[in-house]
Order: C-alpha cells, then structure tokens, then sequence
C-alpha cells in the first residue's frame, strides 16, 4: 500500500472534513428548532410525549436524581454541544427521538409470557415470535409508576405497550401538530409501508429525511441483554465502563411488537473520551465518515451509515486500547479501513454494546458488495478524493 502524506490528509481535512461539519451542525440546529416546535405543540395535545430539547436531558426521572443530573453535566462540561436525541446517520439522513412521559421505576420482566394477538388486537392461533436479541417486550407492569394513558387501548394490549399502537397515535398528532404550527411549508409527513414515522424536513441548504422516533429513556438501569463491557478488556477504563452504565438505556417504537434497544448516552461518552490520550481516533473516524459519504457508500440512504462506522470505531479501540496504536494516522487510518472492509465483505458487524446481533443482517448484499469493492480499491492504493 502507498502511504499518504501528512501533508494530503490536512489538505482533505480543510477542504472536505470541515466543509461537511459546518453545513450538517447548520442542518441539525435548523431541524432541531423545527422540530422542537413540533414536538412541543405535539406534548401540549397529549401528555404523554414530551417535546425534544437543548439541554441533553429529557427525562424527568433523570432531572429528579440530583446526583446523576451532576455526573452528567460534569462528563460533558466543556465538550461540544450535545443533542442526545438526534443521530446523525448521513447527512440528509437524521434520526430524532422522542421521549415519552409517565414511565418511571422501570424493572426487567423475569417471566416469559407468549402474545396471541396482533397489533391490531385481533386473536391469533400461533404466539408472535420472540424479540430479536436487541428488541424486548415491554410491559406497564414493568414501571412502577405510570399514567393511565398508558393503559388505555389505544396503545395497550394485554398490558403490553405496542409500538405500533404507539407510533399510530403519534403520527396521528405529528400530521396535526404540523397544520396547527404552521409549518406545512417546512415539514412533510412520508409515506410508509411500515409504522415507523418520516418526515422531510426543509432546511436552508437542503432536504432531510428525519425519522421520529418515540423512546422510553430508563436511566440508572442496564439492561441484562448488554453483557458488557467483555472480560480483559483495557479499553474503555473501568472508571468510564461505571460512569456509562449508570447512565442507562433507551427503548425505541421502531417496529409493530417489539422495543429497540438503544445507548446513544454511552455511545455518545464513548466518543467524547476518544483521545485523552492525545491519540488521533476521532480524526480518523472523521476522515473515514467523509470517505464513506464521498466515495465509498455515498447517497441519500447509504447501505453504510455513520452508526456502522461508529461501531467499527469502537471494536477497534477495543482490539487497540494502547495510546501508541494511535500516534501514527496513517497506519491508525488504514487499520480502521481494514476493519471497516473486513466487515462490509462479510456482510457481519456485531453491535457494540449487544454483541449477539449483526447489524448488517437485513442490509441489501448486493449495495454492501459494491462498498466492499470500493474499499478494496482504495486499500489498494489510499488516496484522498478532492474533486
């Protein structure tokens, strides 16, 4: 492999990297405010939802523990600006979580039950099939507190919180909360063919395709399903391994039955602490995420998302935990890349923090052969593109 100067990864840095991060922090203050809109006309028809916010924390079962809401604040106090509710998976791509009120004292389900019904709440003959490794069931009798809207039918069935349920009532208000703010000129209901919510948003520079998404936020609790961190393991310290897991989980409505787990608080410190160390990760993962959206797996729905990458990144700090490993860019660079192709070409990338499930598992093959191409083609020869 041909090495790339010092020199050209400055250059591609300049011109591209910092190019991307102003036009997409411009695109997700923008989306934020619109959306904070929305979701607090949303929160003032049904109590239930609460609307997205700046200051990081939501969940008022988190702003009601002094010690935590202190921990959180000092692991971000001067770190850049946090929006723990948006994910940024492409450029035009973004995630939103919206959380939802009147959950609290949540505890893991101990017994097995099997559901007969549909989402619809039509009988059936033969049980739903069990949750994938990073989905659960979710019942009301989990929380220890909880509104009565959470036990009404429209988005309980048999004690359980249905996702769909839940995303059918949301649409629903997101289709009038745009009417009645205004913003049928800014924001787009898309059509569906599954219950998840999507809406185009109108940003100055361009569209976004922003899916909503209502979360359940369990701080304090981890959930069993993630068996981390791995034993032996140097990387994160453990003083960083406690802080995260007091932090808790997520749950999504992503699909009609099943809760999606999601750690997008400890993903999120996982990535500020990167190089303390005065390492260069977060150099690479940016040099990488601007590769994948240029060459390797550009568009507006990449097979590849910024997660992926993300994900690849935090294996490899694990493998590499030592701070000489990641002195030297270039070898650093390239060794994430190896990751990066290793995976793509094997169609398998293990979730971080759930390691039972690929994340690749439902992607299109044949868009992953074609990124796995592209990789082999520049590991071949590592040139930066600057056209």
């Amino acid at each position: 492999m041909k090495p790339f100067t010092d020199e050209d990864v400055e250059i591609y840095i300049q011109s591209k990297v910092e190019q991307r991060h102003y036009l997409v922090s411009k695109a997700v203050e923008e989306v934020q405010k619109i959306i904070q809109q929305l979701t607090t006309e949303i929160s003032s028809k049904a109590t239930r939802f609460q609307a997205i916010s700046n200051s990081g924390i939501h969940n008022e079962n988190i702003k009601d523990q002094p010690a935590l809401l202190a921990k959180w604040s000092a692991m971000l106090r001067g770190k850049r600006p946090f929006h723990p509710s948006i994910q940024v998976l492409a450029p035009s791509q973004f995630l939103i979580t919206v959380p939802l009120r009147g959950l609290a004292g949540y505890r893991e389900c101990q017994v097995r039950h099997w559901r007969y019904y549909t989402v619809h709440g039509a009988k059936l003959l033969s049980s739903v099939r069990d949750p994938e490794e990073l989905h659960q069931w979710l019942e009301v009798e989990q929380f220890s507190k909880s509104l009565q809207q959470w036990h009404e039918t429209d988005v309980n069935i048999e004690g359980d919180l249905v996702p769909a349920k839940v995303l059918l009532v949301f649409r629903e208000l997101v289709e009038k909360s745009i009417i009645s703010c205004n913003l049928s000129s800014k924001v787009t209901v898309l059509e569906s063919f599954s219950s998840v919510v999507r809406v185009a948003v109108e940003t100055s520079e361009s569209q976004v395709e922003v899916e909503l998404v209502p979360a359940v936020e369990i701080p304090t609790c981890w959930p069993e399903k993630a068996r981390w961190p791995r034993c032996l393991k140097r990387w994160p310290s453990q003083e960083k391994v406690q802080c995260i897991k007091s932090l808790g989980f997520d749950l999504l409505a992503r699909s009609n039955y099943h809760w999606q787990l999601c750690f997008s608080r400890a993903e999120h410190i996982l990535m500020e602490g990167l190089d303390e160390d005065g390492g260069c990760r977060m150099k690479c993962f940016r040099v990488m995420r601007q590769m994948k959206e240029d060459v390797w797996c550009a568009g507006n729905k990449p097979v590849i998302t910024a997660y992926h990458l993300q994900t690849v990144l935090f294996w490899t700090c694990e493998k590499y935990p030592r701070t000489k490993d990641w002195r030297c860019f270039p070898e650093a660079f390239l060794r994430l890349v190896q990751k990066l192709h290793k995976c793509v070409s094997q169609h398998f990338l293990k979730h971080y923090f759930v390691k039972n499930t690929n994340l690749l598992k439902y992607a299109n093959t044949s868009d992953l052969d074609l990124v796995a191409s592209k990789l082999a083609v520049f590991l071949e020869d590592p040139v930066f593109c600057l056209d």
